[in-house]
């Protein structure tokens, strides 16, 4: 049986292609956890690349599809704002502000940033590779041979949540809490999970924040260290932050640490498993993991958008985008967009130009740990490729329902020595 039978495929080719635009909402949290985004996004592009709906639950937003559109979006940052006090960076306005330095406009973004660049500096990624391999092969060693486990639960969330503890000098022992709170961060409350409501998250959250107090207080009054909690207690732009806007970064680097490197640690065994061709070429030359890493990410897009809200009229594509509305970047349509990307709907793991890719956003707002997601992918599959003939997928996986975070639950796997 293929585990990548898609039963739902054919009709969602069909829907997308004789569904008025104007019924479309393309933030439908089913499209992505049925992965059936693609023709959807493949006619917006062709159709309507400035895309407006009214959507009962999240309110009426404009779309963007097309790479270049995106690009010169994000960095006009005069007239597209991503602060929270407009809404932030997602489609369902907050009902309480949480500030955080992605969701800031500059200058006070620029100075925040500041404070925590130092964590993934070229030198401190040299210093942190031999302990991240260490607790790869660690990982990989531990792994049952010859049976099927979940990749997700056993390799990509037991590794992301032990770079989040070290990034943050987080107790060990108790981090399965950073990605129990990552994953109540980015809920959709009606996916039927563990957060049914904004007061539930806004519990959980409250949780995070009173623990991560307790490490501030502690690093506050001490020298200052090279974790994340210690820079953001003696940052300058930081130290004197309100308990919500340190909750807000505190969220802000917890999901950015998690979401972005845990899905394409799966998303990357899915699709080799789809494309065999490309697999043999990378067992046959390990020296391809590098641009395939890169490959991954554009393929996976771990986040599907980002928002902007407009601070003045704007005109695109022949219609107005009004001061105070909403605008989702598709970057999982940019990273599909012919017209930037040879062949963007095939898995080609040595692409000329591999980091031509949108997952980690464009100017200002460009993922700040980007270079220790590729490390961290780079490194799993170059220990990978010394251990395993084969991880093998045995059943379908199952995904996140969000329209937000592109994002797996479940992979069945079985790992051949």
């Amino acid at each position: 049986m293929d585990p990548f039978h898609n039963p739902f495929i054919a009709e969602h080719a069909e829907r997308a292609r004789t569904i008025p635009l104007e019924e479309f909402s393309p933030a439908n949290p089913k499209y992505m956890e049925m992965d059936v985004w693609r023709p959807y996004f493949s006619r917006l592009r062709e159709e309507a690349p400035l895309h407006y709906c009214e959507d009962r639950i999240i309110g009426p937003y404009w779309s963007l599809t097309r790479y270049k559109d995106i690009m010169a979006t994000e960095v006009n940052t005069k007239v597209f704002s991503s602060s929270s006090t407009f809404g932030g960076i997602t489609l369902m306005d907050q009902r309480e502000e949480l500030p955080m330095f992605i969701a800031m406009d500059q200058p006070k973004h620029d100075e925040q940033r500041k404070v925590v660049q130092p964590i993934v500096s070229p030198q401190n990624l040299e210093n942190m590779e031999k302990l991240i391999r260490q607790r790869t092969q660690r990982v990989l060693d531990a792994l049952p041979r010859n049976e099927t486990f979940n990749w997700v639960e056993k390799v990509s969330i037991d590794l992301t949540n032990m770079m989040l503890a070290t990034l943050f000098d987080f107790p060990f022992d108790d981090r399965a809490l950073l990605t129990y709170w990552s994953d109540s961060a980015t809920a959709n409350t009606l996916g039927g999970g563990h957060v049914d409501s904004e007061e539930t998250r806004e519990r959980i959250l409250a949780e995070c924040l009173a623990y991560f107090t307790r490490l501030w207080n502690e690093r506050v009054n001490a020298e200052p260290g090279s974790d994340l909690v210690s820079m953001l207690a003696h940052g300058p732009a930081t130290r004197n932050m309100s308990p919500r806007e340190y909750l807000g970064n505190l969220v802000l680097l917890i999901v950015g640490g998690n979401d972005t490197t845990r899905n394409s640690m799966t998303g990357g065994v899915c699709f080799l498993n789809q494309n065999p061709d490309e697999y043999a070429r990378l067992r046959a030359n390990p020296a391809l993991v590098e641009p395939m890493v890169s490959e991954i990410i554009r393929y996976q897009t771990p986040l599907a958008y980002m928002r902007r809200t407009a601070l003045e009229d704007f005109e695109m594509h022949g219609q107005t985008i009004r001061k105070g509305d909403k605008l989702a970047m598709w970057y999982v349509s940019g990273n599909r967009d012919s017209a930037a990307i040879d062949n963007p709907d095939q898995f080609i793991i040595d692409r000329a130009r591999p980091r031509q890719h949108l997952s980690f956003g464009f100017g200002i707002h460009r993922c700040v740990g980007n270079r220790l997601a590729e490390l961290q992918l780079r490194i799993l599959w170059e220990e990978i490729l010394q251990r395993f003939s084969k991880v093998e997928v045995v059943g379908p996986p199952k995904r996140v329902f969000s329209a937000f975070i592109r994002g797996y639950t479940e992979l069945p796997v079985r790992v051949i020595p």
